[in-house]
């Protein structure tokens, strides 16, 4: 079964590349750098491909909830999701996990999974550390 494309509208400047796009950007709120999608690229698949960790990650195969986001802006193809983890309620408000969608143009996603609150320390702890953090902008643990 093909998968429906799902459009966001929201006037916030996310760029819709159209036919031919060779990748996307995607914006987490929260976090300063994009994370680039190759078209084609499944969101969770593409982050961790660059060796980043924005979304938490779980099963990576749609089981355990864990990378469920919210699509602030953009187009994007949702794949079967289990309806233990993304209710309908949820796919009309655009609640989706981040290892089930191909991006169709630069998106915009919040974390609102289980371990959101846990990503949300992370930022709020790299917006206070010195400029010299680690990786993401994230401190250095040592």
């Amino acid at each position: 079964m093909e998968p429906q494309v799902q459009r966001v509208p929201v006037g916030d400047g996310t760029h819709d590349a159209g036919h031919g796009a060779t990748s996307h950007a995607v914006s987490i709120d929260g976090v300063d750098r994009a994370v680039t999608c190759r078209a084609g690229d499944v969101l969770l698949t593409a982050m961790l491909a660059r060796g980043r960790r924005d979304i938490p990650v779980g099963c990576r195969g749609g089981g355990c909830g864990v990378c469920k986001v919210e699509v602030l802006g953009g187009r994007y193809a949702a794949l079967k999701m289990s309806v233990d983890h993304v209710s309908a309620d949820d796919r009309l408000k655009h609640r989706v996990l981040a290892c089930r969608i191909v991006p169709h143009s630069d998106l915009r996603v919040r974390v609102i999974g289980q371990m959101a609150n846990s990503v949300r320390r992370l930022v709020d702890s790299a917006s206070q550390a010195e400029p010299s953090g680690g990786r993401n902008g994230f401190p250095v643990q040592g």
